[in-house]
């Protein structure tokens, strides 16, 4: 009796032997076959460029994303959801906070140890007091200039021109853009004034104009 091993190559090779051309099949073509033909992108896309260069679109385009960016610079986004202070009011505020992780010096030695508290004013004190307002109205131009003007105030505007304001009233002001220093001391109203009272900031939202009168 031959091994299983004999018997698998004895079976192979009747199999390989018994193959032959006429025992394949010709079951010709079923469909229509079309070559791969993908347009090239990197090519589309420097086509497309060269025509817009070619018509002046590119140009144009260009002029008018420099425009907009010179309009944002003269006249930034006015800061949204604020009001004109009809109503006076004073508070607080505490800068101080907690470290959450031990602070290192150059060196790598604790200097601040994690969970310390620490007043950003006991070493940076507010020296100038920082007073926002509505760029867009005269009246509180005119307060702030009249009230701080010996004091060098840092006048902060939530809306209107800064630039056009510094050439007009021959002084510096500065934008707080998307809102960011309002949101953190809690400003709603303007004109506002940030000061230094100790270690806490003292905050006022001053009213220019009295309240209107309810009916009764």
């Amino acid at each position: 009796m031959r091994p299983v091993s004999s018997l698998v190559r004895a079976l192979a090779i009747t199999l390989c032997a018994s193959a032959s051309p006429a025992n394949a099949r010709d079951y010709g073509q079923h469909g229509a076959v079309w070559g791969i033909a993908e347009p090239d992108l990197l090519e589309q896309i420097h086509t497309r460029l060269l025509r817009l260069e070619a018509s002046g679109e590119t140009a144009r385009l260009n002029a008018a994303l420099q425009h907009r960016t010179e309009a944002k610079v003269q006249r930034p986004d006015p800061v949204p959801g604020l009001a004109a202070a009809s109503v006076s009011r004073t508070w607080t505020f505490d800068p101080t906070i907690t470290v959450s992780a031990d602070i290192r010096d150059a060196r790598g030695a604790v200097i601040i140890v994690r969970g310390t508290r620490v007043n950003p004013l006991d070493t940076v004190p507010l020296r100038s007091p920082l007073v926002f307002l509505d760029g867009d109205d005269p009246a509180a131009l005119d307060w702030a200039a009249t009230t701080f003007g010996k004091r060098r105030p840092k006048v902060i505007l939530v809306s209107g021109a800064p630039l056009a304001l510094m050439k007009a009233r021959q002084m510096r002001f500065y934008f707080d853009q998307g809102g960011t220093l309002v949101r953190h001391f809690g400003i709603r109203a303007v004109p506002a004034v940030v000061e230094q009272k100790g270690r806490v900031l003292q905050i006022t939202e001053q009213a220019l104009k009295p309240a209107p009168a309810r009916a009764s």
